[in-house]
């Protein structure tokens, strides 16, 4: 199973997964008691309900770039363009925008 962490303007959101049976996308607790959480997307509203999904969930998958930008990444790491997650997980650490997803086992030092 593949994860990553999701941070809205540099706080832990949730953790979005990847497994045999699909994708979850799961709000922090902490994140969503914190008064200052916002929703990843207006497609996944704050919740303490996971979302689930059989395919990459629309706002993640357009996070990945396109045309010459995803040829270069393809082509970098050895990624093929069929797996968005593995895509996701090296093209959007540094998103423009306030979201970034990092991969779930890279501790990242984050400012508050």
């Amino acid at each position: 199973m593949k994860k990553a962490k999701v941070f809205v303007d540099n706080r832990l959101a949730g953790v979005l997964s990847e497994g045999d049976m699909g994708y979850e996308f799961a709000y922090d607790s902490e994140y969503l008691s914190s008064g200052v959480a916002k929703a990843v997307s207006l497609t996944l509203p704050l919740s303490d309900k996971a979302y689930v999904s059989n395919v990459l969930f629309p706002f993640f998958d357009g996070l990945i770039p396109e045309g010459w930008l995803l040829d270069i990444a393809e082509q970098s790491w050895k990624i093929s363009a069929r797996d968005r997650f593995s895509l996701l997980l090296a093209c959007c650490k540094d998103c423009i925008g306030s979201v970034s997803v990092v991969p779930y086992d890279i501790e990242e030092a984050r400012d508050e």
